[in-house]
């Protein structure tokens, strides 16, 4: 049976002393002077009871150790040197001399070593070894060589640095020698695991700050050796200027290590190397793209609204598109969220429609809505593939693409940029534009963006682009797909004058030098201007009418007329002439065989005559003005339509001529196929087309009217037209919800489904072409 000790506890804080350890102990604290006094006083043979008071709290296990010595440190200081000799149990406390705390004590003993106790203290003494030998701490290594006792090799753990008090507190408190080796095994691997990497990354940064140096002393030399030369202004200052520009931008990681890449080129190449001149520009290029400059989005609907309103009138759909755009990203800015960026995130919207309608200059209003800035990329008649994707830089004079130079101008990665007439692109031997133009307009791919100059990503995913074209027609279908489409169709007489009042007269005032006092216009003048001196689709013609009459106003004041000069109906005669433009259907459509059918050209909507007259001689069918295979194919369809339902008359056996003039202008398409069938129809029954309808729609063999596209542009020019009946297909009534209610009060439109409903429609009664 273990004996009981009663021994005085000297408490250590934050510091465990293990069995074999001989350490000295700073009499410092009452406590452990205490203990020290009591040991020396003789009793149990110099020996108190070392514990470990961690946070406060006495350990369970503490070492009995030996008091060898008490004297002064050199710093005057008193202190003990003890021995550690094995572990005790700590008991309850008793009483005993002194101001010592004292306890009972039991020894406790290690229990037998078995093989597994020896195969570990091999292993952690090899460790311990190495750990030892990268310190060249020599002597404590034969110590712990000669160590052969596991249970004492691993109490040497003591001395071991890269173990915490924690751990060596649990070292004491454990009895089992092979768990008190295992732990020290995986804490020791974990310490040289730790090692390691800390010594790699300090080998790295050694060898990193080693070759910086040595660059930094070769291109000193460099420099001395080119100014012994005389080459003083030569390459070396320029590659160290262009270094420390990149190292100072603001440029995106990926870019920027290509950047670091083309200046160490620039920084070994020879002064007579032409690459030098390259890579300088192409860094030029790179630092002058504002990489991470952005403008930030007004927040102001009701404002941006304004600014819309206040600078083209109508065009509603595409307002109400920017004002969504604005709110879904104000929104998310409210919320918290981030704001919308990267794949499948850029707007594309696509805005098709006649000249003069205001499509270009609805971009600058779009920038000042959006507090953006404003870039226009021209794009008639770019033929050549690298305009849009930049060339190579393995070419002379390369240049990057079209995209890029308007993002460095812009100065911001979040501009509004405008392709303007993206449908007159061209293609030739050199590359198609429009497919290199699918990736920048892809909201899908356009944020990983690579331009050939470039050869880096660029994001373009907060780019507004607005793409401006007069027709689908030149658009490839691929290109088409990735925009979204808000078709301007023209705009009315009311709007026209609206428009000149506002826009047009004020600003070809200030262009003449008048001062707004010096001419009044009356809004019937405006009117005469937009409908009878002009007819097209948008305003253009119309501004250079006011700009006409406005010059000779200038020439009257200046002859002495007394301002302000009034400009009416009657004075549009002295100023512009005659009208130009008055209703002709009546007189076009007042024989048989002629009918008024609705176009759509690149000018907007208009309207088309087609003429058809029969003569003798062999049967056959003749086609004039310049018509396409599709126009031609109508004609037949309508010649065989009224063959089969006996309408035809005795056409069958004349000579056909049908005609569509302004023969000079090509012209294509189904959507005049009941126009021709009404035409041929007359021709055989004499009876005239009413002058006052006006049609468009496709026809199939059997008398079904199918749907045609531009319904609000044609309906546009019946209107202008002085036409007051239109029929058109039955399925295109949905697209008179777009029709605004100004021309809508004025039409009659009649949807119908069958040919024979356009006959009765559009025909004069029998009893009215007898009586002529």
């Amino acid at each position: 049976m273990t004996e009981t000790l009663k021994l005085p506890v000297l408490p250590l804080a934050d510091s465990v002393v293990l069995p074999g350890m001989v350490v000295p102990v700073r009499l410092d604290e009452p406590e452990i002077r205490a203990a020290v006094d009591a040991a020396e006083s003789g009793v149990d043979a110099r020996r108190v009871i070392v514990v470990p008071r961690l946070d406060g709290r006495y350990a369970a296990v503490g070492t009995i150790a030996v008091l060898e010595q008490v004297g002064r440190l050199p710093s005057g200081e008193r202190a003990a040197v003890v021995r550690g000799e094995g572990r005790a149990q700590i008991g309850s406390g008793v009483t005993g001399p002194g101001a010592a705390l004292w306890v009972e004590a039991t020894p406790i003993a290690d229990p037998p070593v078995t093989g597994r106790a020896l195969e570990l203290a091999k292993e952690y003494k090899a460790l311990v070894v190495g750990i030892l030998q990268q310190r060249g701490a020599w002597q404590v290594i034969d110590s712990v060589q000669q160590t052969t006792d596991p249970g004492a090799l691993a109490d040497l753990a003591g001395w071991a640095s890269w173990l915490d008090t924690e751990q060596k507190s649990e070292l004491l408190a454990e009895v089992d020698v092979t768990k008190r080796l295992e732990k020290l095994l995986e804490w020791t691997k974990a310490h040289v695991a730790e090692q390691e990497v800390s010594e790699k990354i300090a080998a790295d940064v050694r060898e990193g700050m080693e070759k910086t140096q040595r660059e930094f002393l070769l291109r000193q030399q460099l420099a001395a050796i080119r100014k012994e030369l005389g080459d003083e202004a030569g390459d070396s200052g320029g590659a160290d200027d262009y270094r420390t520009r990149v190292e100072s931008a603001d440029l995106p990681e990926h870019v920027r290590k290509a950047a670091l890449a083309e200046v160490g080129k620039l920084e070994r190449a020879s002064d007579q190397s032409p690459e030098s001149g390259w890579i300088r520009t192409w860094l030029d290029t790179v630092l002058d793209i504002p990489w991470n400059t952005r403008t930030d989005d007004s927040d102001d609907l009701a404002g941006a609204r304004a600014i819309l309103d206040a600078d083209h009138a109508g065009l509603d759909d595409v307002k109400e598109r920017l004002i969504e755009f604005l709110a879904v990203r104000s929104r998310r800015e409210r919320k918290g969220m981030e704001k919308v960026g990267g794949r499948g995130s850029g707007a594309v919207l696509s805005l098709v429609g006649p000249p003069g309608v205001g499509k270009t200059s609805l971009g600058e209003s779009v920038a000042r809505a959006l507090g953006r800035k404003f870039v226009r990329v021209a794009l008639g008649g770019v033929r050549d593939e690298a305009e849009i994707r930049g060339h190579r830089r393995t070419y002379v004079g390369a240049l990057p693409g079209r995209i890029v130079r308007a993002i460095r101008e812009a100065g911001a990665m979040n501009p509004v940029v405008l392709l303007d007439e993206i449908d007159k692109v061209g293609s030739d031997f050199r590359g198609d534009p429009t497919a290199a133009l699918l990736e920048v307009l892809d909201p899908a791919q356009n944020h990983t963006f690579r331009d050939h100059y470039l050869e880096v990503d660029l994001d373009l995913s907060d780019v507004l682009f607005l793409a401006t074209a007069n027709a689908y027609d030149t658009i490839p279908g691929p290109l088409l797909d990735r925009m979204e489409v808000v078709t301007l169709d023209g705009y009315t007489e009311a709007e026209k004058v609206a428009i000149a009042r506002d826009h047009l007269l004020p600003r070809q005032v200030e262009k003449a030098g008048l001062d707004p006092s010096d001419v009044d216009f009356s809004d019937v003048a405006l009117g005469m201007i937009a409908a009878e001196y002009t007819r097209e689709a948008g305003v253009r013609q119309l501004e250079r009418g006011l700009a006409k009459v406005l010059r000779k106003v200038a020439v009257s004041l200046d002859s002495g007329t007394e301002a302000p000069v009034h400009v009416d109906a009657d004075a549009l005669v002295t100023y512009l002439g005659r009208p130009k433009f008055t209703p002709e259907s009546a007189e076009r459509t007042s024989v048989p065989g002629v009918a008024t059918g609705l176009a759509v050209t690149g000018a907007g909507g208009d309207v088309l005559f087609i003429e058809a007259t029969a003569m003798d001689g062999d049967p056959g069918l003749t086609l004039t003005g310049q018509l396409g295979d599709v126009m031609k194919e109508s004609v037949s369809i309508a010649l065989s339509y009224l063959r089969s339902r006996g309408l035809a008359g005795d056409l069958a056996a004349k000579k056909l001529h049908v005609h569509v003039p302004a023969g000079a202008v090509p012209k294509d398409g189904p959507s005049a196929g009941i126009t021709m069938t009404t035409a041929l129809a007359s021709l055989a029954s004499g009876r005239p087309v009413k002058s006052s309808v006006g049609m468009t729609g496709e026809v199939t063999l059997q008398g079904k009217v199918l749907p045609i596209g531009g319904v609000k542009q044609k309906l546009l020019a019946a209107h202008r037209a002085g036409l007051t009946d239109v029929i058109i297909p039955k399925r295109n009534e949905p697209d008179l919800d777009d029709l605004p209610e100004s021309v809508r009060g004025e039409l009659r439109i009649h949807p119908v489904a069958d040919v024979a409903d356009v006959l009765d429609l559009a025909l004069e009664p029998v009893a009215v072409s007898a009586a002529a």
